[in-house]
């Protein structure tokens, strides 16, 4: 191995576990910094103009389309992380969007973590951009990331938004078009479920992302990460365990479920918190037209609901046998 390719190695790990890490336990170490800097440093006062900045002025910030900076997004950073994998992303050959519409993009599976649409689509690397250069997309995440200091910076740099109701119909009731909202429906509950070689999607009593699709009459747009549930297992948390009941209890209270991953270390690959270096290849499918309703009745939004997985799951069958091995074995199960 030459020393160039060495050092290439070794930066798409490092740029992987700072990825992992920020993506684990970024609003942790946020608090921790704000707190510290308050306490024990000569910049309190700074801190304290920063957190009153945020909560008079810069607080919903994340519910009118955030403030995306493109340099951050471009960054060579990102590059490397990708190739670790690697990751790859591509569409149907029959995909092809209305530039003068808003779509919304319903990515699964979640994964421990969302390493995988978060590259392709936070990042410039690559990725969305390449096959859709007409159209600007929205990562969607928890409110609450956008309380924590520090770490709020960082995902609105990334062009994320908060997964509120009102910030997501702002952004898909934009009339020049050319948005795309990128929401994970499963979130921590599908997280939860994360296993390798399973694709286990929480989707069934889901339905708050198709009555939002109605409102604004935006097409519902199937995007799957083959190989994500690879990249990290997690300790046993099986229905009904006392693992499973706080992680219940914590995404309750908090929004977020405490997972103890299991991937492989800095040092040798049998053990650790870090992602396994597998292939995903995320894959945007065909959208799903709706009709734009005002005020959708329950009957209504069943009905897309179903179409919609029924869509999702004719569009992993087509497309499993490329990238999922053991293929025949391997269904979408959907809870």
């Amino acid at each position: 191995m030459s020393v160039g390719t060495f050092i290439k190695r070794k930066l798409e790990f490092l740029a992987v576990a700072c990825l992992a890490l920020t993506l684990a336990f970024g609003p942790l170490v946020g608090f921790f910094v704000a707190g510290y800097l308050l306490v024990y440093s000569s910049y309190r006062y700074y801190v304290i103009l920063y957190i009153a900045w945020i909560y008079l002025y810069d607080l919903n910030t994340c519910e009118r389309g955030g403030r995306r900076l493109r340099w951050v997004r471009s960054l060579p950073w990102w590059t490397y992380a990708r190739r670790y994998f690697p990751v790859s992303f591509e569409k149907d050959d029959n995909v092809e969007l209305d530039p003068t519409r808003n779509y919304m993009m319903c990515s699964f599976p979640h994964g421990v973590y969302p390493l995988s649409a978060f590259l392709a689509f936070a990042c410039e690397s690559d990725g969305f951009k390449n096959h859709f250069p007409n159209f600007t997309p929205f990562g969607i995440t928890l409110k609450i990331n956008f309380l924590c200091p520090f770490y709020r910076e960082f995902m609105l740099a990334m062009g994320m938004c908060s997964s509120s109701a009102e910030s997501i119909r702002w952004m898909l009731n934009k009339k020049e078009g050319g948005n795309v909202v990128i929401i994970s429906v499963g979130g921590a509950s599908e997280a939860m479920h994360s296993k390798p070689g399973q694709y286990t999607l929480v989707l069934k009593n889901r339905k708050g992302f198709v009555k939002l699709a109605l409102e604004t009459g935006s097409p519902l747009v199937p995007v799957l990460s083959f190989g994500e549930p690879d990249l990290l297992d997690q300790l046993p948390n099986p229905i009904g365990s006392k693992m499973r009941a706080f992680q219940e209890w914590a995404k309750k209270r908090m929004g977020y479920a405490p997972i103890i991953p299991k991937g492989r270390g800095i040092f040798q690959n049998s053990f650790g918190i870090l992602p396994k270096q597998k292939p995903v290849t995320t894959v945007v499918g065909p959208p799903l037209d709706v009709q734009k309703i005002d005020n959708p009745s329950p009957e209504e939004i069943s009905i897309v609901h179903q179409k919609f997985v029924d869509h999702l799951v004719e569009f992993f069958e087509q497309h499993k046998h490329k990238y999922v091995d053991d293929a025949d074995n391997v269904k979408l199960v959907i809870l």
